[in-house]
């Protein structure tokens, strides 16, 4: 719309309705944001509407397990949905500041619906509302999941909105066929009032410990000006190499990683961000056989590394609010525009280094759009080091995933992906199968330097939302992949693998956690004697 005729359409409209006053107007009557915003409205009040769970209006939603979940959730209180806004009381109102507020708003785990809309305009001020819905964020409860024949289980307390003020608190009890421990976390992602992501996590396992803390003031938005923050890991556990899906060495791995940096940005302009960061990488691996384990050939080599390095990233305004895309009948932000960051680092022993190194990594994803609401998306990487003796340790990857849209309820997807390793170590082995994409056979059945997977789904979204709390979807699926090279090869089936299934998902709606249960069972079109007839896989992810 050209700033003419939205300037056109706002005079229409006072001249319309020159005795409305300001509290009895209707949304339906307003100007929209983008007739504000040509014609240089101001933004006024912001209004913050944070309302509960479930919609007591609805006759559906208003009964009394709903009515006593209200009751006993505490509310996201204003002040912490207002952080979340990048547009303040006083400015000129702009669109795009406006869709991204709401874009943050709904990256909180804790918020389920967010809608910001103008609710009067008078003497060139637009008042606007920010209306949310909350979920529920208390989760305890049991968990269960099976894929590539293996179970895991686990025991959990958490909470995403603790007393309404956006801190996450957690306490779990795990148990998979790698480790068994319980890890605690807190953490916030508006510390002291601020954009700050503060962070804390700690785990105990029987196979070692894990510590980490994160305090970060990240490029939160497309207009942010300046970045910094630090990090640091410590890690202890048992490291493990595969074949056939079988353990054939384990080792001790110790590790200890920390980084610095901080970063400036001249804002969005044109519609690109251009990001420009100087840091400081520390990491230390150390590899310790143990006669408890299962004995190991060989072991990666113990490692040093302290290397400044900059960084440069550039991001594209650009995304595209949808629907039923990986979830069921919730809006979804895809982020259809060009992203991509470049690091190089310098190792040198003079500053405590194991060997002079180059350290670099680099990554990518961009968005297509096609006629109908179809839409590609691609993404690679790549990461490695360069020294004495040329290139060591690097790997790149691809992936892309394409959705094409059937009407409101169907959608056919398909994705392919592909990594290569060279140079690599024990460290490095690309795993493939149940766990990790190929649904018809055990978990790391294949091992290799390259891997190589497709998938097809045909997806379906329903209509119907059982008891109010969750969403329901399903898959027909179809995955070939190949792991290959490497030491550790799977020589008894080390061709193209393929598989059929069929899925169930089931999506909570109503909970911060929002997890996908996927229900599915896969049947191996290339299983040797020995690989059962079909996998049953029960598993929770974050999407479709």
């Amino acid at each position: 719309m050209t700033r003419t005729s939205a300037a056109w359409g706002l005079l229409c409209w006072v001249l319309a309705a020159p005795a409305m006053a300001q509290e009895a107007a209707s949304p339906a009557t307003l100007p929209t944001f983008e007739e504000l915003e040509a014609a240089g409205a101001i933004v006024g009040q912001i209004r913050i509407n944070n309302q509960n769970i479930f919609d007591l209006d609805d006759p559906d939603e208003n009964n009394l397990p709903f009515r006593l979940a209200n009751k006993f959730h505490i509310l996201t209180r204003p002040s912490v949905l207002r952080r979340s806004l990048i547009f303040q009381s006083g400015e000129p109102l702009s669109v795009r500041k406006i869709e991204e507020s709401e874009r943050l708003l709904r990256a909180n785990r804790y918020i389920y619906e967010v809608a910001i809309r103008p609710i009067a305009f008078h003497d060139g001020i637009a008042d606007v509302e920010v209306a949310t819905r909350d979920t529920w964020t208390l989760e305890p409860g049991l968990s269960f999941s099976r894929a590539g024949g293996s179970n895991s289980s686990g025991l959990h307390f958490n909470d995403y909105n603790l007393l309404g003020t956006g801190v996450a608190l957690g306490l779990s009890r795990k148990s998979d066929v790698d480790r068994t421990g319980t890890e605690y976390y807190v953490s916030n992602n508006h510390a002291f009032g601020t954009w700050t992501n503060l962070e804390y996590r700690h785990g105990k396992f029987n196979d070692g410990k894990s510590d980490s803390l994160t305090v970060d003031r990240p490029f939160y938005a497309l207009d942010t000006r300046w970045a910094a923050g630090l990090s640091a890991t410590n890690q202890d556990s048992v490291s493990s190499t595969y074949s056939g899906g079988s353990i054939i060495g384990q080792y001790v791995r110790k590790s200890n990683n920390a980084s610095i940096y901080g970063g400036l940005s001249e804002g969005l302009v044109n519609g690109w961000a251009h990001r420009y960061s100087i840091g400081l990488q520390y990491q230390d691996d150390r590899y310790i056989p143990d006669p408890a384990f299962v004995a190991t050939t060989s072991l990666p080599a113990d490692q040093r590394i302290v290397a400044p390095f900059v960084r440069y990233q550039l991001v594209q305004d650009d995304f595209e609010k949808l629907r039923n895309r990986d979830r069921v009948g919730r809006t979804e932000y895809f982020a259809l525009g060009w992203q991509s960051t470049l690091q190089i680092g310098r190792a040198t022993t003079g500053v405590g280094s194991t060997r002079d190194l180059w350290l670099y990594s680099a990554s990518f994803s961009d968005g297509v759009r096609f006629e109908g609401g179809h839409n590609l998306l691609v993404s690679g990487s790549t990461r490695g080091q360069y020294g004495d003796n040329g290139g060591e340790h690097q790997s790149i990857g691809f992936a892309a995933k394409y959705y094409r849209q059937q009407g409101g309820r169907g959608l056919f997807f398909a994705s392919v992906s592909g990594d290569t390793v060279t140079n690599g170590d024990s460290t490095d082995q690309l795993l493939l199968g149940g766990d990790n994409g190929l649904r018809g056979y055990p978990l790391r059945y294949q091992t290799g330097m390259h891997r190589a997977l497709f998938s097809m789904e045909q997806r379906g979204y329903t209509n119907w939302f059982p008891y109010r709390l969750f969403r329901v979807g399903g898959a027909i699926f179809f995955d070939i992949g190949r792991a290959w090279e490497g030491s550790n090869q799977n020589q008894a089936n080390p061709g193209w693998l393929s598989d059929v299934g069929v899925g169930l998902r089931i999506f909570s709606d109503r909970a911060a956690f929002g997890n996908v249960l996927h229900l599915d069972i896969a049947f191996p079109l290339n299983a040797e004697p020995g690989i059962k007839s079909y996998q049953f896989l029960v598993k929770t992810k974050t999407s479709f």
